[in-house]
């Protein structure tokens, strides 16, 4: 875990800082069950909204009960970059959000659906993640290899019932053995990030 944290701030520092904008950008960002993905970035210092939907795919298809249709359960993340960049996401995204090691699952989840993959919206995006990617792959970050792609595709809101499901569901048996720890660890990992 050390050696995963110094790698992680290796790859920080690398990056550039963030610009003092009054815009907002999105990211799109998929790590298996997009209730704790919704979780973790929630509770990040910067982080406008969150929204729970499938990457990938097309729209026709956007649904829970659609699984094999190509989705990824992600996350919509819309962020003050002035506040918190792109690549302080994907810190918190390999860090403590999902294991990228996984390949098509992540924990009690299984199948392509809860696959690791990352969509950039924007050429600078590709770029950031490309390289984080690399360095955490020369770094040897991980005991197993890095599963984590880099995709192409929109992004469809899931059904209302799960948006917010963690927040309005805090006691659900998924997100106390799932979903809870990946939160408690963003704020013991990371806490000039972390907002109650």
């Amino acid at each position: 875990m050390k050696r995963l944290m110094l790698a992680l701030a290796a790859a920080l520092i690398a990056a550039p800082a963030p610009a003092a904008s009054p815009r907002t950008e999105t990211a799109v960002l998929a790590g298996g069950c997009f209730w704790g993905m919704e979780a973790v970035f929630e509770h990040v210092k910067g982080v406008k909204d969150v929204v729970s939907g499938y990457a990938g795919g097309s729209a026709k298809d956007a649904r829970y009960e659609a699984a094999g249709s190509g989705h990824a359960e992600a996350v919509r993340i819309t962020y003050d970059p002035a506040q918190v960049s792109y690549t302080r996401l994907l810190q918190v995204y390999f860090g403590v959000a999902h294991d990228p090691t996984q390949v098509n699952r992540q924990g009690p989840d299984v199948g392509p659906s809860y696959r690791s993959a990352i969509f950039p919206q924007n050429p600078a995006q590709a770029r950031i993640a490309r390289e984080f990617i690399a360095r955490l792959t020369a770094n040897h970050s991980y005991k197993r290899p890095n599963a984590t792609k880099i995709e192409r595709g929109g992004f469809y809101p899931a059904e209302a019932y799960h948006q917010d499901f963690a927040r309005r569901h805090p006691f659900h048996p998924y997100i106390v053995a799932h979903d809870r720890p990946k939160v408690a660890r963003l704020k013991a990992a990371y806490p000039a990030l972390w907002r109650a």
